[in-house]
């Protein structure tokens, strides 16, 4: 009994099917990548050699039209070869199948067809780096290979971006492109926006693939990667602590009852002056944990802070950053420089067209993703930092949102421990 299989992959960069995918023990198997010459040979070799199975994922890769596959299907029925479509739901070689089911199992073949010609399509846009289908960012427009920034729009994007890198906070920005632009977007649109390659000039396509430096970007790569150092110390707070108004929202916590303290505001009875608190939000012991307030728990953490941060950094074993950016930037500029060889691997016949546009396609995404790395490093000036921080006159100068900022920065969490005799102290947890 001979049994073969055959598999066709398309000529625009997708995976060619690993030979273990079949469950069978195949004796020959034919693959394809763009033309279809392994699959004239299949014909030829089922009439001139007996064959019992041929196994195929989908029919619709024995063409690239109905007519095609029904032209080749008759080939193999009078060869006497059985079809074994492993994704096809029906067996069109079922005696029992009726004709319903056989219109149904074309109409499928068809639709198939057309969604792969789409996303063929699609994937030769994306080797010849050409924006993806579909509506482009908001601040961009599409121009005839790329996109262009609007200049009606972009001036606000960039604003609102300015704002989040001035405060950390993206209900603030989302709130000021309200209040100065009137334009109102979501808090998730406003995310969507910080996160968005398109904004730092790369192209991001549906396979999550990115291709680097393809327009003129609204935010530098130094603004994008302190956008993302952002986004991920926000992360830990509640969604609502990284833009409160009081800086030690969202950080304080009760030791005893494990509650997040959170900052009231009290007024006395036709007075203007305010008096600030920390009270547990959700305290489950009899009698509750008393409010503490909330100036002298502030004071008391930036006096720790400034005592206790300089050793931490100091504890700390941090490698070689210069050393290991060197390394990154080291790769990013070999693979730079064989995508400026590609060019003469053409000229000289070497490479064809094709082959070369999906070479520097997957090279873009190499060095993309090294590029996106080295954003990532933290800042190798950690120490100098520290040195300016434990000052305590440096908090003193600081607005209470510039503080919310700096807290951040370094601390995770503050421990409110009580004492039996009602006082109380505090532990500072750092981030590293």
């Amino acid at each position: 009994m001979r049994i073969i299989a055959y598999a066709y992959t398309p000529s625009t960069g997708e995976n060619i099917p690993n030979r273990h995918i079949w469950g069978w023990e195949i004796d020959e198997i034919y693959q394809d990548m763009g033309d279809r010459p392994q699959l004239s040979k299949l014909l030829r070799d089922c009439e001139n050699q007996s064959t019992d199975y041929l196994l195929i994922r989908t029919l619709e890769e024995l063409g690239d039209s109905l007519g095609e596959v029904c032209d080749r299907l008759q080939i193999l029925e009078e060869a006497g070869v059985k079809i074994i479509a492993l994704e096809n739901s029906i067996n069109y070689q079922d005696q029992t199948i009726n004709k319903a089911d056989i219109l149904r199992l074309f109409q499928q073949i068809r639709q198939n067809q057309h969604s792969q010609k789409i996303r063929q399509a699609h994937a030769r846009n994306r080797l010849n780096i050409l924006p993806p289908p579909g509506r482009p960012p908001y601040g961009y427009k599409r121009g005839k290979d790329r996109y262009v920034l609007d200049r009606s729009t972009a001036p606000m994007v960039k604003d609102f971006f300015d704002k989040f890198l001035l405060y950390g906070s993206l209900r603030g920005a989302v709130r000021y492109l309200e209040k100065k632009y009137y334009k109102k977007i979501s808090v998730t649109t406003g995310k969507r926006w910080l996160i968005n390659p398109v904004y730092r000039g790369d192209l991001q396509y549906k396979n999550g693939e990115i291709i680097t430096d393809t327009h003129v970007p609204i935010i530098s790569r130094e603004e994008a990667a302190q956008i993302d150092r952002l986004l991920k110390r926000n992360s830990r707070l509640p969604p609502r602590s990284a833009s409160a108004a009081r800086s030690l929202a969202g950080l304080v916590r009760c030791q005893a009852c494990q509650s997040t303290l959170v900052v009231a505001k009290v007024t006395a009875y036709r007075q203007t002056k305010e008096y600030l608190y920390l009270r547990p939000q959700n305290c489950p012991r009899q009698p509750k944990c008393s409010a503490l307030s909330y100036k002298q728990v502030w004071q008391r953490a930036i006096a720790q802070i400034c005592q206790e941060l300089a050793p931490a950094i100091a504890r700390l074993t941090i490698p070689n950053m210069d050393g290991v950016k060197a390394g990154m930037q080291g790769a990013i500029a070999g693979k730079e420089e064989l995508l400026k060889q590609l060019p003469n691997l053409l000229t000289t016949g070497i490479l064809d067209e094709e082959t070369v546009a999906l070479r520097a396609y997957k090279i873009r995404t190499e060095i993309a993703q090294l590029q996106n790395q080295l954003a990532q490093l933290p800042p190798v000036n950690l120490l100098e930092t520290a040195q300016t921080v434990t000052l305590p006159q440096f908090w003193l100068d600081l607005s209470e949102t510039e503080r919310r900022f700096y807290l951040r920065e370094f601390i995770k969490q503050i421990d409110i421990i009580r004492q039996p005799d009602q006082t109380w102290d505090l532990q500072i947890i750092f981030i590293f």
